[in-house]
């Protein structure tokens, strides 16, 4: 089996020189190729690639602006390998990140796997917290954490696996974005291809360094839900609505305190004390544990605002997603 690591690329020549330096130091003993996609960057990153070209095997593309999606199938029409493994151009890898991969596939080959992300301890305080956000079990990111609690797993392009075979047949990645990940999972189990978690494959994910950053990402994740559920009812999940119901019961506990029940409001203040208790504990930083407490606030507040806006166009005024929302979608 032959890899390939597909990456796009958009105007962050620093992260490339960070993963590029982390893919080097893997501890596999077989060659890998690495195909860099340039997106139409205005500070492109071909510099940095140059300097790892005696040390990795780098296949390096520059074209037009079309997305991150669209930026991954040319990656992986160009692509010399078998299998490709799909990263953001934000992920450090650890440095058995390949062999494990190479080991969980022979163990039990599936055509497409998605592993979990964790912090690197180069990471600043808010991305710590964002991370922990973004994986804890007490928010909406369990199943990104590393656990594969609801039914079929959807791998997320920031660490992703597909067989060079899945992706000719399926098409690989459609023009929305986010949510590309999850509509080509969908897509693959319609086509009778199978998804896995591989948990012992994680990256170092940087996501976003603010939390401005972060509400605007989440916002769109939000927004992209019930796209997808329009599009793929079958795999519609009650679950999907936890944020939106969370941040409405904040809003009603709310109003509820100004006419004296204030039980509601203490049951939330249990709960961002727990949470920030937990992300302490974990991330052994009271600091980390403190800004992880807005960062839920924000996951919720964005993905919540995101999810609402969305239903409503899409689903109950069935308005068309490319009119409704234009900047998930990118032209071909």
């Amino acid at each position: 089996m032959y890899f390939s690591f597909i990456v796009p690329v958009f105007n962050r020549p620093d992260e490339v020189e960070e993963l590029l330096k982390s893919l080097s130091q893997q501890n596999y003993h077989e060659d890998f190729e690495v195909v860099i996609v340039e997106d139409g960057s205005t500070v492109p990153c071909h510099e940095v690639v140059k300097k790892y070209e005696g040390k990795l095997f780098i296949s390096y593309f520059s074209k037009p602006n079309s997305g991150p999606g669209d930026s991954r199938n040319f990656g992986m029409k160009h692509a010399m390998g078998s299998y490709f493994l799909i990263l953001d151009s934000d992920c450090i890898l650890p440095e058995h990140y390949l062999a494990s991969v190479d080991k969980n596939l022979k163990a039990d080959y599936v055509d497409c796997f998605g592993g979990p992300d964790n912090a690197h301890d180069s990471f600043s305080s808010v991305q710590k917290a964002i991370n922990f956000t973004m994986t804890s079990f007490l928010t909406t990111g369990g199943v990104r954490g590393g656990t594969e609690k609801i039914g079929k797993f959807q791998p997320r392009s920031f660490n992703m696996g597909l067989s060079k075979k899945a992706f000719e047949v399926s098409g690989g990645f459609g023009n929305i974005h986010p949510g590309e990940d999850p509509d080509l999972a969908i897509r693959l189990w319609q086509l009778g291809y199978k998804t896995k978690l591989f948990s012992d494959c994680y990256v170092f994910h940087k996501r976003r360094i603010d939390f401005n950053k972060f509400y605007k990402q989440v916002n769109k994740f939000g927004k992209a839900r019930p796209i997808l559920d329009s599009w793929y009812p079958k795999y519609s999940k009650i679950t999907f609505w936890a944020p939106s119901l969370f941040l409405l019961g904040m809003v009603v506990s709310a109003l509820l305190y100004l006419f004296g029940f204030t039980i509601p409001v203490k049951v939330l203040v249990a709960y961002f004390l727990i949470l920030f208790w937990i992300a302490s504990t974990e991330t052994m930083s009271l600091w980390i544990g403190f800004l992880s407490v807005f960062a839920a606030f924000f996951q919720f507040l964005g993905y919540g605002i995101g999810f609402l806006s969305s239903f409503i166009k899409v689903r109950m005024l069935k308005q068309k997603p490319e009119a409704a929302f234009p900047e998930l979608f990118f032209k071909k």
